[in-house]
């Protein structure tokens, strides 16, 4: 038995895995805001090259019974989505001139 939060194809991604494989939006967002720049350029370095084959992968589930690993491929790509703004745009965690301003959503996605 495997000890790998993800599939075996995405090895090469498991070194963010335990970071940024995350539930719901709302921890994503917080993890994004709690993280440098540093820690999230070299997940999107790593992560993002590797998007198209993981959704690929994904697609050969159905949607909501995915496997526990890749249930965590998937939440690994909505991270990526949470700081790709971040780093190809603002250069920072949080939003440009939101000051305080916040919205807490109350329904999640799902899966």
């Amino acid at each position: 038995m495997s000890d790998s939060m993800l599939p075996e194809e995405f090895a090469d991604c498991e070194p963010f895995a335990a970071k940024w494989c995350i539930a719901t939006e709302a921890a994503r967002y917080a993890e994004r805001l709690n993280s440098t720049m540093t820690e999230m350029q070299a997940f999107y370095d790593a992560m993002y090259p590797r998007v198209r084959d993981a959704m690929a992968h994904l697609d050969e589930f159905p949607l909501h019974e995915l496997p526990e690993q890749e249930l965590n491929l998937l939440h690994l790509v909505y991270s990526l989505i949470m700081v790709s703004l971040p780093v190809e745009v603002w250069q920072q965690p949080k939003v440009i001139d939101s000051g305080t301003a916040y919205f807490d959503r109350h329904l999640e996605p799902a899966p």
